[in-house]
């Protein structure tokens, strides 16, 4: 089984607890992840989900979304080192 875990920063009413080193990068990677969720629900529409009447028709129109968004050229990446794999 395999579990989920929430990473978040700590706030003022939490426990002080120490962070592993992966979870600290993608903490301060959060800004790229989210600007590649904006790019695809903007630019092409992938949100849109209730105008289709077949749940084929929305993972149809999801997968184009997804494949037009593999040739564009400039994409948001993420420098992943060693130690963090």
């Amino acid at each position: 089984m395999r579990c989920l875990k929430i990473v978040t920063k700590i706030r003022k009413n939490m426990k002080n607890q120490l962070m592993d080193l992966s979870e600290e990068y993608w903490l301060l990677k959060g800004a790229v992840i989210e600007s590649v969720n904006d790019i695809l629900m903007t630019v092409y529409d992938i949100d849109y989900y209730t105008r289709h009447r077949s749940p084929v028709n929305a993972f149809v129109h999801l997968l184009g979304g997804l494949m037009t968004y593999s040739f564009f050229d400039q994409k948001p990446s993420v420098y992943l080192p060693n130690l963090l794999r």
